[in-house]
């Protein structure tokens, strides 16, 4: 890793691989385990930076697909990079751009909840959906969501992007795969992400050169075998063992991929197993309680995740006992907070009842109070997180919290 890039371990989770640390980055420090929230296009929806930073968002991801679509990653590095165009002044995040590629090329959702789709000769294709994305060796040619532009992402390409986008933290280009492809070509897949994988770090180490002007830019290879171990433990195994023309290797790990929800756990187990542990593993694209339990104890340090901030833009908000909607009638005349116990501005200064008013009233407000009250809720459990594994209770708060949420109390109360 580079001198301005590194990361400790301050605690650990006796018998397991999880632990508390800390990862270093030009632009400050993130404690782990830590939530990483999503905004998408230079802005986690509805809400200032600002504001993410007050209610304790110690980085923030963006996505490169959206935005060498718009802006266009030349602005975004014209401006000083992600940080300094979105005025966010801590470590920042970008993904390749092959998650979005491929599942808004495929017209499919996330894989953890998946809509139901069709499988021909192993192309995955959503009902009412025309393929958009086209996967060869070299890369993906797509067209845009937005225009139906034609556009083609390479290792090459996508590292170019991210350069440009100027995160602290950012991943190797893979292919995104779904658990209805088979078993070959889930083999297939996994070996052409690990030759991206090389040609990434190739890439990375000349534009690192190249823009010795700019921070160092951490790069994170991601791990895809779908469910099978076998496959998983191959691609951590040989992740760690790529290194570039100056013996380099990858800084850290992304988790990604096809996965159901039971087998979470036992999957990033695996990964963690074999991977090197003196480098940070981030969780792709998960938020739940019960999953970042499952992750963390299993030995993933940062997660991200667009959910608190969707479903809140849906009138759907966090609690200890399980999410609920504020926009049901029973809320019309709830003169209390969404959570008591949240130490949130929305639950400070606002009431189910008028958020109930704002949604009915389609006003913007309601998107922004709920996203602040739904993001600070997941990045306050990731920090109790760590504070109970480097107290050493973290069985105990594990089986509180998780014995709480889902009750469906809140909703009644």
């Amino acid at each position: 890793m580079a001198a301005d890039f590194s990361f400790r371990i301050d605690a650990r989770l006796p018998g397991r691989h999880g632990r508390a640390g800390v990862i270093s980055t030009p632009h400050g420090e993130i404690a782990t385990p830590a939530f990483v929230p999503v905004g998408t296009k230079a802005t986690v929806k509805a809400v200032l930076p600002e504001t993410m930073a007050e209610l304790g968002s110690q980085a923030v991801l963006a996505n490169a697909y959206h935005l060498y679509l718009q802006p266009g990653p030349d602005i975004v590095d014209e401006a000083g990079g992600l940080g300094a165009f979105m005025n966010w002044p801590g470590p920042t995040f970008t993904d390749s751009g092959g998650f979005q590629v491929m599942s808004l090329g495929a017209g499919f959702k996330k894989v953890l909840a998946m809509e139901a789709v069709t499988v021909q000769n192993d192309d995955v294709i959503a009902p009412g959906k025309e393929r958009l994305a086209t996967v060869d060796e070299d890369g993906v040619t797509f067209r845009s969501h937005l225009d139906g532009s034609a556009h083609r992402f390479t290792p090459e390409v996508s590292m170019g992007i991210q350069h440009q986008l100027g995160a602290d933290i950012m991943f190797a280009f893979d292919e995104l795969t779904t658990l209805l492809n088979t078993r070959r070509y889930q083999e297939e897949a996994l070996a052409r992400t690990h030759r991206w994988a090389q040609r990434c770090l190739d890439e990375h180490e000349k534009l690192t050169a190249q823009r010795a002007h700019r921070p160092y830019q951490a790069l994170f290879g991601v791990i895809q075998g779908a469910q099978y171990e076998d496959l998983r433990r191959k691609a951590c195994r040989e992740l760690a063992a790529l290194r570039g023309a100056d013996g380099s290797g990858f800084d850290g790990y992304g988790i990604g991929g096809a996965l159901e929800k039971a087998k979470l756990g036992a999957i990033v187990g695996w990964c963690c197993d074999e991977l090197p542990e003196e480098r940070p593993r981030h969780m792709l694209g998960i938020s739940e309680p019960e999953d970042l339990f499952a992750a963390v104890q299993n030995g993933a340090d940062t997660f991200d995740c667009v959910n608190p901030s969707r479903v809140a833009r849906n009138a759907a908000v966090y609690h200890p006992d399980g999410r609920y909607n504020i926009n049901t009638s029973r809320f019309r005349r709830d003169f209390t907070p969404i959570d008591d116990e949240c130490d949130c501005y929305t639950c400070a200064h606002y009431t189910r009842a008028y958020l109930h008013h704002l949604f009915k009233a389609k006003e913007m407000l309601a998107s922004t109070l709920c996203t602040v009250h739904n993001e600070r809720f997941t990045v306050r459990l990731l920090d109790r997180i760590r504070a109970s594994i480097i107290a050493g209770d973290y069985e105990e708060f594990r089986a509180e919290t998780l014995g709480r949420w889902g009750t469906g109390r809140a909703a009644t109360k």
